[in-house]
């Protein structure tokens, strides 16, 4: 038995995991079609995108969608399909690196927390209660006021909002391994709190940790366009879908694809990135696995 906790999964019975999720749920491969083409889109903007995504067309200005310009262009005449294609690098670079940021951390905290408990403990959690006391959005709207609007404050912003789940979801499965026979046999022959920690406790909640990561993920993406909405985001002329649908709002009523195709984008992408984790959370559960 101890053995078997000591020893995460191998790469093979992970791959066959995941492949049995993704057999059993039809509409992740939906999910990973569409978060592989903007991904991919995301990556080759420069030779995808028809135009110059920061060139202006004042004789074109608020032009419907048409041969030229296939999303229409707005008030500066600039194109929207170039515009919704660069766009998509700073959602999804903002998404990941903050994910990154507020994993790493949360799940530092949340491992340390559950195993030394104690007044550590109480004061991570009253730490992550505050924090989880305020809306995603009204948090990310007070830190990013703070610091102001740039790329890495936006960045900032938006993984400090994201570090209470993984501090939650990395302790509980911390409180529940450290008494553990294998654990208490560690500490028997010596081994030392981070080696515990790191080598025996990580790797058995880790994928918890990263089935949250790629759900948050969208949450990241729909805070980065909400505080671009409100002028807190990365600032102009860099295009980006939150600010792109302000923009837009101001002309909704004769314009209305400045908002409705950027909209579209944020749709597709947290779809694809909840269908994606839905998919992994049924790898790894093992109620679903034994169905």
């Amino acid at each position: 038995m101890s053995s078997i906790a000591t020893t995460p999964p191998s790469p093979a019975q992970r791959s066959n995991a995941l492949w049995a999720a993704l057999s059993r749920n039809r509409l992740s491969w939906i999910g990973i079609g569409l978060l592989a083409a903007i991904v991919l889109t995301a990556i080759f903007a420069p030779w995808i995108a028809p135009h110059d995504p920061l060139k202006q067309h004042i004789i074109s200005r608020l032009e419907p969608p048409s041969a030229e310009f296939l999303l229409g262009t707005d008030s500066y005449g600039r194109d929207v399909l170039s515009r919704m294609i660069y766009g998509s690098r700073v959602s999804l670079m903002v998404g990941f690196v903050a994910i990154l940021i507020a994993m790493t951390i949360g799940s530092s905290l949340g491992v340390l927390a559950g195993y030394l408990g104690g007044i550590f403990d109480r004061l991570v959690m009253g730490l992550v209660d505050v924090l989880l006391s305020f809306p995603t959005l009204v948090l990310g709207l007070m830190v990013a006021a703070m610091l102001g609007a740039s790329l890495e404050n936006l960045i900032i912003a938006i993984a400090i909002t994201e570090i209470a789940p993984f501090v939650r979801v990395a302790r509980a499965p911390t409180i529940a391994l450290r008494h553990r026979d294998f654990i208490e046999a560690g500490r028997a022959l010596g081994y030392g709190p981070l080696r515990l920690m790191g080598v025996h406790i990580v790797p058995n909640m880790i994928s918890d940790v990263v089935v949250l990561g790629s759900l948050w993920m969208a949450s990241a993406i729909r805070t980065e366009a909400s505080l671009s909405f409100i002028g807190l985001g990365v600032p102009p002329p860099t295009a980006t879908w939150g600010s792109m649908i302000r923009e837009g709002f101001e002309h909704i009523l004769d314009a209305w694809w400045l908002t409705v195709f950027p909209s579209l984008a944020i749709l597709l992408t947290v779809l694809a990135l909840n269908l994606l984790g839905d998919a992994l959370r049924d790898a790894i559960d093992p109620k679903l696995r034994s169905e």
